[in-house]
């Protein structure tokens, strides 16, 4: 089976936790003593009904606020598909959470409160749905019960949220759907109360959406993560590069490149542990070896000969600033974490930064705060072997640390 993973994002109390809660306990993928735990919980704090929102929502601060604070995954599986499952807070000053959560999904399910419609967090989480280049998106209008499952409301929604979408780069599909997470309505099974729509529940679209493209197959990347010498009598002259294929498809035999050196050589063989593949690609996690003794270490990078990365000390990417202490200006110096490689960086301007609302720029601005979005360029102390972020998740995304309390304060998206 396949492996879809995918976050849900939206403002406060848009039921993203509750949708979650409603997934697990109807696709019959949560045990007796958590559904035990979670009533016992419920009656505790009073709730009419069981609270499906507790089977993510795990910390205490949470439960107490009835809010999504930290990201939760979750795993669930169906005879067609497995699921990872990414609950992302919904409140303003937790966005670099929903960043966290999005990084690595396929898809994102944008809850909109059927009373409130699409309102700012609704069109932040979209655009950053949309700058992680997830191409799916399912915009799944919630607690239609609330407003006797209106066509007119629900109908009224769409047609806002397709006026902001028309202005988002990246997203390949959206899908709209009308659902009841406390009910129940539409999620796993169709709902008869909503007989004007005629698409399939949230779960069916989970299960049958395609996402094989996202994986760039063509240019062929492996972020040296571990040189491996076993130095045992079984494997006294062994030496390979261990890591996870970021790109493309290595076989043995192909002439490669090791970067930043620009050394050529051929892959003698494949291993995933004491096994030999035939082949490799992304995101299979392998040992390589090399036909040459090349000089080769932690944060190196081997290609395909034919198809090299881009190596540059200047960099141009799109930020999400992550931190409330500190402040991004012109000329701030930060550790760059990238693949398997760790370099010192300097500001080098500021371009613009991003109006969440409007999609504008906004030119001049000295300083980025918590959760701003914007461009800058970056100067680094060692070249960087680079894809854009459009090209490759993996080789073109980054994070900044601060080195003096070593915090991660920005997540980056090379352009």
């Amino acid at each position: 089976m396949d492996l879809l993973r995918f976050t849900t994002a939206g403002s406060v109390d848009d039921g993203k936790s509750t949708l979650i809660g409603r997934l697990l306990y109807d696709s019959k993928n949560t045990f007796e003593d958590q559904m035990e735990a979670v009533e016992k919980s419920s009656n505790q704090r009073g709730d009419e009904n069981v609270n499906l929102a507790l089977l993510t929502d795990g910390l205490k601060a949470e439960r107490e606020q009835g809010i999504t604070i930290d990201v939760a995954y979750r795993y669930f599986a169906t005879p067609k598909r497995k699921f990872i499952i990414a609950d992302t807070p919904g409140h303003i000053q937790y966005t670099r959470n929903m960043v966290t959560g999005a990084s690595t999904a396929n898809l994102a399910i944008i809850l909109v409160d059927a009373r409130k419609g699409v309102i700012e967090q609704t069109c932040r989480h979209s655009f950053i749905a949309s700058l992680l280049r997830i191409q799916h998106l399912v915009v799944c209008v919630n607690k239609m019960d609330l407003v006797d499952y209106s066509e007119e409301v629900y109908d009224k929604i769409v047609e806002d949220y397709k006026e902001f979408a028309s202005r988002l780069d990246n997203v390949v599909d959206i899908t709209f759907i009308p659902i009841s997470a406390l009910e129940g309505d539409n999620v796993v099974d169709k709902s008869e109360k909503t007989p004007w729509y005629h698409g399939g529940s949230l779960l069916f679209h989970l299960e049958t959406v395609y996402v094989g493209n996202q994986e760039n197959h063509v240019e062929a990347r492996f972020p040296v993560q571990w040189v491996v010498r076993p130095q045992s009598d079984k494997w006294h002259d062994f030496r390979g590069y261990a890591g996870r294929v970021a790109g493309g498809v290595f076989k043995p035999g192909d002439d490669v490149t090791v970067h930043p050196s620009g050394f050529t050589t051929k892959i003698k063989e494949i291993l995933n542990g004491e096994q030999q593949l035939e082949e490799a690609f992304s995101p299979t996690s392998i040992t390589m070896t090399l036909e040459d003794e090349i000089d080769i270490s932690r944060g190196n990078l081997i290609s395909k000969a034919n198809n090299p990365p881009t190596v540059d000390q200047n960099i141009e990417a799109m930020i999400c600033w992550f931190s409330d202490r500190v402040k991004l200006s012109a000329r701030s110096k930060f550790i760059l974490r990238h693949t398997t490689n760790e370099v010192k960086a300097v500001v080098q301007d500021l371009r613009y930064k991003v109006n969440i609302n409007t999609l504008h720029k906004v030119e001049g601005d000295p300083v980025f705060e918590l959760n701003d979005i914007g461009r800058i360029s970056l100067r680094t102390s060692a070249p960087l072997i680079h894809d854009s972020y459009k090209r490759n998740r993996s080789t073109g995304s980054f994070i900044l640390v601060d080195p003096q309390t070593n915090e991660t304060v920005a997540a980056g998206m090379i352009v």
